[in-house]
């Protein structure tokens, strides 16, 4: 098959490979603060969560030594909610 040069890329082995859409939705973002002082908590830990149609899926980003974050997706599905700034409000 034929795809377009713009969905091409290539990987660190040389190699061609194509970007190829899975799902597509909205994400949430957040990150964790003491509660005591309001200041962040284990050196930028934070928390994507990916939203589709077919429901949501929570995945803890650790950050690494190298300024990389390593993704662990978090099995457990609850209803999570987040501070706004001045309320709580649903992921």
């Amino acid at each position: 098959m034929d795809y377009p040069e713009s969905v091409i890329t290539i990987n660190r082995k040389g190699e061609r490979e194509v970007r190829r859409l899975l799902r597509r939705g909205e994400f949430v973002e957040y990150d964790y603060i003491d509660p005591e002082t309001g200041n962040p908590v284990e050196k930028g830990k934070r928390s994507i969560v990916l939203k589709t149609p077919e429901g949501e899926e929570h995945y803890f980003l650790i950050p690494l030594k190298d300024g990389r974050f390593l993704a662990v997706l978090d099995k457990d599905s609850k209803e999570r909610k987040v501070w706004n700034g001045s309320k709580a409000v649903d992921v």
